[in-house]
């Protein structure tokens, strides 16, 4: 699988929190932690509102594999860097899809040291 399914997308935009878990080097799976994810056309993008610092987003850095869970979606995938270009339009995803949250919250995951750990989720 190289691309989300419309039901997946749809699932992963009408819920809060998704499940992401990062692959180790000797093929396991990290801790699941719960973050944000936003949709943005036929993609998916996630951030890591604590930066660069938080373990989980440290943790993708090694194979750039993981695992995401969300309501029945239960996918392996593939964490793909994202250059600024696309960086105005997650914002604006986050924005839209999390505004009935404090604008302070929304702002954290809007912030330049979350913007900079932008990944796209590729399902493998």
């Amino acid at each position: 699988m190289s691309t989300w399914t419309n039901d997946q997308l749809e699932t992963i935009e009408r819920v809060d929190e998704i499940e992401i878990a990062a692959r180790r080097t000797d093929g396991t799976l990290n801790k699941p932690r719960v973050i944000w994810a936003v949709r943005d056309g036929d993609d998916v993008y996630i951030r890591s509102v604590n930066g660069s610092s938080a373990a989980w987003y440290r943790a993708t850095r090694g194979r750039h594999e993981g695992h995401l869970k969300a309501a029945g979606v239960d996918a392996d995938v593939t964490f793909t860097d994202v250059g600024a270009a696309v960086k105005d339009r997650v914002d604006a995803a986050y924005r839209d899809k999390y505004r009935r949250y404090a604008a302070s919250i929304v702002d954290s995951i809007n912030s330049p040291g979350a913007a900079e750990t932008t990944m796209r989720v590729v399902p493998r």
